[in-house]
């Protein structure tokens, strides 16, 4: 059931690890099917080792239909933020260090970098600390979004979120990549951040991305 969808989880879980954005086991992931199961990824299960009969199907109100393995610890908070953001399909949970190490000085990451603008679609806030395992955690991620694809749980890691997991990846590596870049120009001065005119500008190219897209138009190029 769901082979192909489990196997992208699963070679997402790998990209994260790879990106430095978990440890081990750590975080997890949830994708929503087109027929509106959701699939949660197992506790305690490393990425690498991981096989799609591990990855649980459950319905939205959390009765597994498949799977025999103890769900991810995070399900209850990933499964409020699919029954209220029904726009979503895909949520991403790490560890990723330079991400968190911003949610302990600031309570929000502006954008300062056109690839977070791109990624994210805008700033990234700071949740309040919530257990982990706990359904805060979901609630704190749907308060705080907005429009954007992440936000940085105090004291924790990072939610990122999107209509696939290709989307919340991104979201979430381009975060890591611009938490390094804000943290070293912090430590030597005062990040200048983007303005709202470019930062939509830079949301609005991110859509001609990658392939079967039209060019970039022109007036998305001129300088603002």
């Amino acid at each position: 059931m769901f082979f192909e969808e489990k196997r992208d989880i699963i070679s997402s879980g790998i990209k994260m690890d790879r990106y430095g954005l978990i440890a081990l086991s750590g975080g997890n992931l949830g994708l929503r099917t087109a027929t509106g199961e959701i699939l949660i990824t197992p506790s305690g299960i490393i990425y690498e080792e991981m096989k799609p009969d591990d990855i649980l199907v459950m319905d939205i109100e959390g009765s597994i239909i498949s799977g025999d393995k103890k769900p991810s610890s995070d399900t209850a908070a990933i499964l409020y933020i699919f029954k209220h953001r029904p726009d979503l399909n895909a949520v991403i949970h790490t560890h990723q260090p330079y991400a968190t190490a911003v949610g302990l000085i600031q309570d929000e990451l502006e954008v300062c970098l056109t690839t977070l603008a791109n990624a994210t679609r805008g700033s990234v806030k700071v949740c309040p600390y919530s257990s982990a395992g706990s359904v805060d955690m979901g609630i704190d991620t749907v308060n705080n979004l907005g429009d954007s694809l992440a936000v940085i749980l105090a004291h924790h890691g990072v939610m990122t979120v999107g209509k696939d997991l290709n989307q919340a990846l991104y979201a979430a590596v381009y975060l890591e990549e611009a938490s390094k870049c804000y943290l070293s120009a912090k430590a030597v001065g005062t990040p200048k951040k983007m303005n709202s005119e470019q930062i939509s500008q830079a949301v609005e190219i991110f859509n001609y991305y990658g392939q079967g897209t039209d060019q970039i138009p022109e007036h998305l190029l001129k300088r603002v």
